[in-house]
């Protein structure tokens, strides 16, 4: 029967580079981060609200909205200005697995912009273009809303 030796400094090294390639870009706070730094750079459009099945997307036609660092949401379109709320958390709700991010909406107001009221779950984002979708927990609807860089 054969010994096998293991050298101490290639086990060292083998764990090293194990525990560097082992990326901390995967933890939510990053990812809330990285999500934040997107929507806070330039204006986006609405492209696509699918609400209980209805696209509402023309009710914000023209409408450029600006996510500030504030947690401010405003939604300007040379004539009407309003003013809501944005954020990203982390879901630990029972119907999202942990890793889920959710990007809260609050207008607080009685008009189209309520239709955005929500926390949204992320489905898929890039530079240029965020898509959300959100499952309704009553009729089990599912709802759509897509912001788009300007």
């Amino acid at each position: 029967m054969r010994t096998i030796k293991i050298n101490p400094f290639l086990l060292g090294l083998f764990i090293v580079v194990f525990a560097l390639s082992c990326s901390s870009d995967d933890s939510p706070n990053n990812s809330i981060s990285q999500v934040e730094s997107i929507v806070q750079k330039g204006t986006w459009r609405i492209t696509k609200l699918i609400d209980s099945g209805k696209n509402e997307t023309n009710h914000f036609t023209g409408y450029n909205f600006t996510f500030h660092a504030t947690g401010i949401l405003s939604a300007n379109n040379g004539t009407n200005t309003f003013e809501g709320t944005w954020s990203i958390t982390n879901s630990s709700s029972n119907d999202d697995s942990q890793d889920d991010l959710d990007f809260n909406i609050n207008f607080n107001l009685t008009n189209d912009f309520e239709d955005l009221n929500d926390d949204w779950d992320i489905f898929s984002q890039s530079s240029t273009k965020i898509e959300l979708i959100d499952i309704s927990g009553g009729n089990g609807g599912t709802d759509y809303l897509t912001f788009e860089k300007n």
